[in-house]
């Protein structure tokens, strides 16, 4: 959640002193600043969830990816399906210290990922699931 608390307070403190920064008046000034600090913590609130939304669990045989908020998408990828996987981590990303575990599929529909992994994390799912999607193809 550091994450999020950090970036939330840059988000905030910006869209205030901007709001604060064009205003005029002292009135308009507050009721500015007031619908900023609204927006913004709806913002973050709506982050959080979709955030806590992404969910995923290795199985014997395949790997579920859950995400969604208000639509849920269940995705379950069979490791024997599976052509690579590979790490990814945008400038964002790196800058927090995540990365993205990105599932390689010969059907374009049942691609799936999981983002906001430690990079740790993220290289010691992709080691695993590339020996089991080895595992598993041998055997077909």
């Amino acid at each position: 959640m550091r994450v999020w608390e950090a970036l939330g307070t840059g988000v905030i403190l910006a869209l205030l002193i901007g709001g604060a920064v064009m205003t005029t008046s002292v009135g308009a000034g507050l009721a500015v600043l007031v619908g900023i600090l609204l927006v913004s913590v709806a913002s973050l609130w709506f982050l959080h969830r979709r955030f806590r939304a992404w969910r995923y669990l290795e199985r014997a045989e395949d790997l579920v990816v859950v995400r969604g908020v208000m639509l849920r998408r269940l995705s379950v990828v069979p490791y024997g399906r599976m052509q690579y996987v590979d790490v990814t981590a945008g400038p964002v990303e790196r800058l927090f210290g995540l990365a993205t575990v990105k599932l390689h599929t010969a059907a374009a529909a049942s691609d799936a990922r999981v983002p906001g992994l430690e990079p740790a994390e993220a290289a010691r799912l992709r080691d695993q699931l590339a020996r089991l999607g080895e595992a598993k193809a041998a055997g077909l």
